[in-house]
């Protein structure tokens, strides 16, 4: 249940932005996964790839830098670092 809330929030956030951007599609997206999330990158793209279908976000290519540094005040958090969309 952990992972479904963390992607459900993360998708909202994508697509608060490309909305934002007037965005047609989400292009790529390059995460900072933080060291309490329990996710590795392989297991946060299932997830996404799952959490994505059917929105703005659907096929994006996913890049994943993971944190280490337990204690970050976001290492329970996943965080956008940037957002390539077509206009």
């Amino acid at each position: 249940m952990h992972e479904a809330h963390l992607m459900a929030d993360f998708i909202h956030k994508i697509e608060q932005i490309a909305t934002q951007e007037k965005a047609k599609k989400v292009i790529s997206v390059k995460v900072w996964l933080g060291a309490l999330t329990n996710m590795s990158s392989a297991h946060f793209l299932e997830h996404f790839m799952q959490s994505s279908v059917g929105t703005i976000a659907e096929g994006a290519h996913i890049e994943t830098v993971m944190s280490q540094d337990l204690l970050d005040k976001n290492a329970q958090n996943i965080l956008i670092d940037s957002l390539e969309v077509d206009l």
